[in-house]
């Protein structure tokens, strides 16, 4: 693809995400998440690649199947309002259909799939960019309290136990965000201005991650002990896995933290309680895939050239990382 043609695409997604947050009814967001879609599906694009390929129709079918449905509600919301209890059904549907675009239990089948074959800038931005219009859209809609922590608990199930079995790190990540996902949508309904937080340390911790694994070529775990050669990227990922485990004291601890205080405010101790066991799950296959490298002392082939990195990054992502103690200080204060 041109330059000049991801340029064009880039800047559509933006606008097109910034058109759904400023929207007034829901016929304009509905235009803008077309937009949306249509600006995403040419940045998928990967040249002598057939994963591509099915991946950008795989995303197109699924994303054009929920839009459809969406605005079917809303048109049902606005000539056929009878009672309440069809307003809470289609606003019920309408929820699903977000569910849906952003790959959230129980319809992450198709997220897992798209994100194995994408590339790594491509991962990025599903995983961050393309989660914030259909939550926006959430956002202003209805949603029982029951409904809230079915699909909560469910998101944080599914996204703990389904990353237990593979070895891919796409999907690894894949499964991670969907148990991310469920941190954001209890959060998103019990304070408002919360999951945006959320979501923006989120995107902090995955851009040098996805960076890293770009920059080494990795996509097994198997490779992670093979790519990782010196003691300063065996430090930087072991600093960015725990940190978007949610382990103390790095900076991806702070938005479970912050979120467990609103749910406790809000007395649904067992949807907390869920959250938090299947967030050491999530910590335990992070620490799988970082084991070999703390436990091996010396993973250098004889073959392999040493490569003089500099230690700016490392310094970077430490101080992005442990910026934990430094905001409960402020806090404090």
């Amino acid at each position: 693809m041109k330059m000049h043609t991801k340029i064009m695409a880039m800047f559509t997604l933006i606008i097109s995400t910034m058109m759904i947050i400023s929207s007034e009814n829901w016929l304009s967001m509905w235009m803008g998440l077309e937009i949306n879609m249509m600006s995403f599906i040419p940045l998928m694009e990967k040249t002598k690649n057939k994963s591509s390929s099915e991946a950008k129709m795989m995303y197109f079918l699924i994303q054009s199947i929920s839009s459809m449905v969406f605005l079917f509600m809303i048109i049902i919301n606005s000539k056929m309002m009878i009672n309440e209890n069809l307003e809470k059904l289609s606003m019920i549907m309408m929820n699903m259909t977000m569910i849906m675009k952003m790959g959230m239990a129980p319809m992450n089948l198709w997220f897992i799939n798209i994100m194995n074959k994408l590339s790594w800038n491509n991962c990025l931005i599903l995983m961050t960019w393309q989660k914030i219009a259909p939550m926006f859209v959430m956002s202003n809609m209805y949603m029982t309290k029951m409904m809230i922590m079915m699909i909560t608990t469910m998101n944080a199930i599914i996204g703990a136990i389904g990353g237990l079995n593979q070895t891919s790190i796409k999907k690894i990540m894949a499964f991670s965000s969907v148990n991310h996902m469920s941190w954001m949508f209890i959060c998103m309904k019990y304070n408002n201005e919360m999951w945006i937080k959320y979501l923006i340390i989120y995107a902090f911790m995955l851009i040098p991650m996805t960076l890293f694994f770009k920059m080494n070529s990795i996509y097994h775990m198997n490779q992670m002990n093979m790519n990782i050669k010196t003691k300063t990227q065996k430090i930087n990922i072991m600093i960015m896995m725990m940190s978007i485990g949610g382990l103390p004291p790095f900076i991806g601890f702070y938005p479970k933290w912050m979120v467990i205080q609103s749910i406790m405010m809000n007395e649904t101790l067992l949807t907390m309680m869920i959250l938090m066991f299947s967030s050491m799950i999530t910590l335990f296959y992070y620490l799988r895939m970082i084991s070999p490298i703390i436990m091996m002392n010396s993973t250098n082939q004889k073959w392999i050239m040493k490569t003089n990195e500099s230690k700016k990054i490392l310094m970077m992502n430490m101080i992005l990382n442990l910026m934990l103690p430094l905001t409960l200080i402020l806090n404090i204060m």
